[in-house]
């Protein structure tokens, strides 16, 4: 029985209740009331809004950048998936975080496109479940054995080498955890961090460059990891994992940060905006009704910018979203924030994001500007943006709903791909293929992001419900599609560069641990999912060749 099986239904598999009630538990049955106890205390124990911290009494902060170890043209890193006690709210004792490197969010890691990476994992997390994780690297096109595929899980104490060849455009990418049926618990304790690539092209646009330092206010790239949590009054955070629909906390962190204050000169600067809620979505502003510009999203940079008054942001997208400060007089402050969005759960503060303070004049002007002209297209031969829909050779469709208290894709459910012993594929795609997938909102209250491994979409079209239809800035490269309430969404894509098993998957993570996944097939080959399993943290080889 996996660690997994304790706590979550797994048709055949137990969940704890049905272990308890057998007696198959022995001793360590009297763990479990006293767990669901302290869930009940620790619900309980929630801090009240009134003694939260609040918006825009903490400095901004950005996550270190990880340096690698190289050899010929690869990099080679190390990180540590560990416990750690973590300063969040000020005022209220330390948080214990899960984090990579035992930092939340965890170190980002920059390449260049062409260079090979190797990312070492190894699990250290302690936990009275011994949780297993996989680690995903969202928005890379990797070979099925490096892809975080959820049953693909290291323990703790062991490790995994994971490799990534950085082929496709520069893009805003993110690494989390992927474990089966653990996801949304990994995450939301601190298991998310992100992953840039840049390349000759991109660097040639003139676009705000040099990844930010807070301190030293330089570098015009900005991070932005927005996120939601709720915590307990011992600095706990609380995650109930009998809950099977959402995770709204009333807290908003960027950066690890509860609602921060950033210091900026009157010029341009390039945000990197990354959802990592487990279930909510923002719709972003600028309080002074400025417009900001979208230059990127999901899979890299759009052909042409996008000047909007607001973006929509649903779990896992990412938006490259420029604002100047030139237009603001020193002394000026302006927050960022989030408007109400269908199916999600406001709280006091939900509705700001952070402040931005106007400090002094730039003092640096280059990388100042935003061409008309942004991503190649065509650049790559899977890239979306130049396929049309007459190339297509199939249309497939996929129905999310909730039937008989699962979250289903098609009817089907995780467990039936286990069951399968992990052969069954809800679609099955020739490599290079070009396809339109088409994804059908049937579940009644609730949005989705659906997220498809391994390949970058067109979004075709949005209809149904109260559909704006395909917003301006989501005419970029994307991999994961907002799919709102009775809503169908079509997208366009080629299939490829790899064949083998890929997993597709609605990114409220609580519904994917309830089993709203599944996974497609690319070609007739392949290399297996399980080809390069985990190993005992003591027995991995030299991470470095020779060494």
């Amino acid at each position: 029985m996996t660690p997994a099986a304790h706590y979550t239904r797994r048709g055949t598999r137990l969940t704890r209740k049905e272990v308890l009630k057998l007696g198959l538990l022995g001793g360590a049955a009297l763990l479990l009331p006293l767990e669901r106890a302290a869930r009940t205390k620790s619900l309980a124990d929630r801090i009240p809004t009134s003694r939260l911290p609040r918006p825009f009494t903490s400095p901004f902060a950005v996550p270190p950048v990880l340096k690698p170890q190289t050899v010929g043209n690869t990099d080679y890193y190390r990180m540590t998936m560990t416990n750690a006690p973590v300063r969040v709210l000020p005022g209220f004792p330390k948080t214990e975080i899960w984090g990579y490197n035992g930092i939340t969010p965890g170190p980002t890691i920059i390449q260049e496109r062409g260079r090979e990476t190797v990312v070492r994992q190894i699990n250290a997390i302690r936990s009275p479940d011994h949780l297993h994780t996989s680690v995903h690297l969202h928005g890379n096109a990797t070979k099925p054995q490096y892809d975080g595929y959820a049953n693909d899980v290291t323990k703790p104490g062991w490790g995994k080498d994971y490799r990534y060849p950085n082929g496709q455009p520069a893009r805003t990418l993110w690494y989390h955890d992927h474990g089966v049926h653990v996801t949304s618990e990994n995450a939301y304790r601190g298991l998310a961090g992100l992953y840039i690539t840049h390349d000759e092209h991109e660097r040639g646009l003139g676009l705000p460059k040099g990844y930010h330092d807070p301190v030293a206010r330089t570098g015009y790239d900005v991070p932005l990891v927005i996120r939601d949590a709720v915590f307990a009054t011992n600095g706990s955070l609380i995650f109930d994992r009998e809950e099977q629909g959402s995770l709204f906390g009333d807290v908003i962190l960027v950066n690890g940060v509860p609602w921060p204050v950033m210091k900026v000169e009157r010029r341009k600067y390039r945000f990197r905006v990354l959802n990592a809620s487990i279930s909510r979505s923002y719709k972003l502003a600028l309080s002074s009704g400025d417009p900001m510009t979208v230059i990127g999203s999901d899979g890299g940079l759009m052909p042409h910018p996008v000047r909007t008054g607001s973006v929509r942001v649903g779990m896992a997208e990412r938006y490259e979203i420029v604002i100047d400060f030139a237009r603001y007089k020193v002394g000026t402050s302006i927050v960022l924030r989030n408007g109400d969005l269908p199916n999600n759960r406001e709280e006091k503060n939900t509705n700001v994001v952070m402040r931005f303070d106007v400090v002094s004049d730039a003092t640096d002007t280059s990388g100042n500007r935003v061409p008309w002209n942004l991503g190649k297209v065509g650049d790559g031969d899977y890239d979306p943006m130049p396929l049309l829909p007459s190339q297509s050779t199939h249309t497939e469709r996929f129905v999310f709903e909730r039937k008989n208290g699962n979250w289903v894709i098609n009817d089907g459910t995780w467990k039936d791909i286990e069951d399968s012993g992990n052969q069954l594929n809800a679609a099955v795609c020739k490599k290079d293929e070009i396809e339109i997938w088409e994804f059908q909102n049937k579940s009644g209250g609730w949005f989705h992001p659906i997220h498809v491994h391994l390949i970058d979409f067109k979004i075709l079209s949005r209809t149904g419900g109260k559909s704006p239809g395909v917003l301006p800035y989501e005419r970029g490269p994307k991999d994961t599609a907002y799919v709102g309430e009775n809503e169908t969404v079509r997208v366009l894509a080629k299939f490829g560069p790899h064949q083998g098993r890929y997993m597709m998957h609605c990114h409220n993570l609580t519904h994917e641990d309830h089993d709203m996944m599944t996974q497609f097939q690319v070609g007739t080959g392949g290399e297996r999912w399980d080809s390069a399993p985990p190993r005992p943290a003591s027995e991995l080889p030299p991470l470095l060749p020779g060494l």
